[in-house]
């Protein structure tokens, strides 16, 4: 009987599975989810807001309604909160981007950190911007 020669060892061909997760590859991806999300959702808010404005008061109620109430409507809040954190967190990868566009910051540890800095800094923005809107409502049982 013929047997067949061993198959010689070959590096594996690089793909997703190989990879591990890490900080900056989640930075990228975010970056680009959040670009999206921006440009669809924000866009399409935007239209719906101009056109309700456009078209009159009961309109415009209309639209105010979807996403205010007493105390707010939960889909304003979640909305509002996830389109601020994407536009910081946009914002925040394209600083970083622009650092790495001056040929800073690709060392292994530094570009870690940048990235994971991205996400700090969104979160905190995004919950200092909502702190500095609802004020008055947080506020308003102090008094």
């Amino acid at each position: 009987m013929a047997t067949t020669p061993p198959k010689p060892e070959r590096p594996i061909a690089p793909h997703l599975g190989h990879y591990r997760m890490g900080p900056a590859m989640t930075a990228s991806i975010v970056h680009r989810i959040t670009g999206d999300g921006l440009a669809i959702v924000g866009g399409l808010l935007f239209t719906w807001w101009l056109a309700s404005l456009a078209a009159g008061k009961e309109s415009y109620d209309w639209f105010l309604s979807w996403f205010t109430g007493p105390g707010w409507n939960v889909l304003g809040y979640v909305v509002g909160v996830g389109l601020t954190f994407a536009l910081f967190q946009h914002m925040m990868s394209g600083i970083r981007h622009l650092v790495l566009d001056t040929g800073a910051g690709y060392e292994l540890k530094t570009n870690r950190t940048g990235a994971i800095l991205t996400f700090v800094g969104s979160t905190l923005l995004t919950i200092l911007f909502w702190c500095i809107l609802l004020k008055d409502v947080i506020f308003a049982g102090a008094k």
